[in-house]
């Protein structure tokens, strides 16, 4: 159940990160940010951030006593 807790700050920090470094024309070398358009509006996502962000949050929510 964390883990799709997880998926939320992870959704959010992907879209704030990859924004600012799409936006900046940048392909984040590894992180292979792409320019996507999902119902008319354009969006950057990077799948190997997404995960790396998901797990980070996930491992933050695994430790958080509660």
């Amino acid at each position: 159940m964390n883990f799709f807790k997880a998926l939320v700050p992870g959704t959010l920090l992907n879209l704030a990160v990859a924004g600012i470094m799409g936006s900046n024309h940048s392909t984040g070398a590894w992180l292979r940010i792409e320019h996507i358009y999902v119902q008319g509006h354009s969006v950057y996502w990077s799948w190997p951030l997404f995960l790396a962000a998901t797990i980070l949050s996930w491992i933050i929510v695994e430790i958080t006593p509660g």
